[in-house]
């Protein structure tokens, strides 16, 4: 979908500041939010691409006030500290002796599957030109814009599919360069490039 979540290439947002010897955690709550969400995914059919499209649907304005771990806020059961009146109960129980396990384990979006590549190293493609409704990780700079596929990562589930339960729908993800110039006009050094990850479903042969 397209919203203020996606600020890749726009004007008038500020300068980017950067905190020295930043903490993982500037607060206990924080810390809080993130064990909370990481036991929602644990226990439900939770992911991190629906997470991530549920961040994408605050208002513009909550989103830009926002920081970073309030934005993880947005489920009503993680406001309130407790279920919602019409949440079913969860599926399995997290204690805390399985936690580190689970830690140790991660939630990798690859696939270990054997899926034939559509495209390869030093193709030219493009970006599709879409607007989707729902949750997407091709960003509205690179839409229609030229570029050279870098590097084939490997086998992935997809974003589109999975923020919204529809299937893991996996396929290659690349690594595709962009010229400056493609992305931003002549104003661009021509010595510049933007090297952006996408899924083989946002790519077409150039």
């Amino acid at each position: 979908m397209n919203g203020i979540h996606d600020m890749g290439g726009m004007h008038g947002m500020g300068p980017i500041e950067c905190e020295q010897n930043e903490p993982v955690f500037h607060a206990r709550w924080e810390a809080r939010v993130y064990a909370l969400t990481r036991a929602v995914r644990f226990v439900d059919d939770w992911n991190l691409d629906a997470s991530r499209h549920a961040i994408e649907l605050l208002p513009p304005a909550d989103y830009l006030r926002m920081s970073y771990y309030e934005k993880w806020l947005v489920r009503a059961e993680a406001r309130a500290g407790k279920l919602a009146a019409d949440s079913a109960k969860s599926k399995r129980p997290l204690t805390a002796d399985m936690v580190p396990a689970m830690i140790a384990k991660g939630s990798s979006a690859r696939r270990d599957v054997s899926i034939s590549p559509a495209f390869a190293a030093g193709q030219r493609v493009r970006a599709r030109t879409m607007n989707p409704p729902g949750h997407t990780r091709l960003p509205r700079y690179a839409r229609g814009k030229l570029g050279t596929i870098v590097r084939d990562y490997g086998v992935f589930v997809f974003p589109d599919t999975r923020a919204h339960f529809q299937g893991d729908k996996p396929q290659h993800v690349y690594s595709v360069r962009f010229d400056a110039r493609e992305l931003w006009g002549s104003q661009a050094n021509p010595r510049d490039g933007v090297y952006v990850d996408l899924w083989e479903d946002y790519l077409e042969p150039a």
